[in-house]
């Protein structure tokens, strides 16, 4: 298995993972087939966006079957070792952090692989990061966290943008996969322990 395949099988873990959480919060009335679905809807949403745009057919979880298990796998996990996963994903957002990092690198790659340029690139690593946190949150009832005042999409940029750059340099492909991802994650973390974020859009009009 390449990297680029080793990754794409943690990612989607993880979100599936952290789609079914997601539908834990909202209280005991939901059920497991509940989160199976929000679950799923995470795990695949950015991936086929990604793909749907790049014109990339059969879609990724459509061609690989595998996919399909860990998400299940994930959905799974969650539920039974709930209150120690929760705990995680409460302190350190390490769900969603793990798995942006490793959806935008995916993206990224995938996109020079077919052949588009280095622009379109980065805004499809940053599409596959975050859109199935984004269908998780609407279907839950939440604010999306890419229209929240913390940086997260923006980490997703700078991480695409990285690794573009040391791919250019020379550098070994596996070596950049994980620099880029560390990287991303690093930017998340100080992100949340130190409540960065970018200024408000527009300015409060007087009366």
């Amino acid at each position: 298995m390449s990297i680029q395949e080793i990754l794409e099988l943690i990612g989607t873990f993880v979100f599936a993972m952290s789609g079914a959480l997601a539908v834990g919060d909202k209280g005991k009335d939901q059920d497991w087939f509940g989160a199976a679905f929000i679950g799923f809807v995470t795990a695949i949403g950015g991936g086929s966006l990604r793909d749907v745009l790049l014109g990339s057919y059969p879609l990724v979880w459509v061609q690989d079957v595998r996919l399909l298990y860990i998400i299940l796998g994930g959905i799974i996990g969650a539920g039974l070792f709930y209150p120690v996963v929760i705990k995680l994903r409460r302190t350190f957002q390490l769900f969603d952090t793990l798995g942006i990092a490793l959806f935008t690198i995916v993206g990224t790659e995938k996109a020079i692989r077919l052949g588009f340029s280095a622009e379109v690139a980065v805004i499809m690593g940053m599409f596959s990061a975050v859109m199935g946190g984004v269908l998780r949150d609407m279907l839950t009832n939440e604010i999306p966290v890419l229209f929240r005042k913390e940086i997260y999409a923006s980490a997703c940029m700078a991480g695409a943008i990285l690794y573009l750059v040391l791919m250019n340099l020379g550098l070994e492909r596996n070596t950049t996969f994980l620099i880029s991802v560390i990287f991303i994650i690093i930017i998340r973390l100080l992100a949340l322990k130190y409540n960065l974020s970018f200024p408000k859009f527009g300015r409060q009009v007087p009366d």
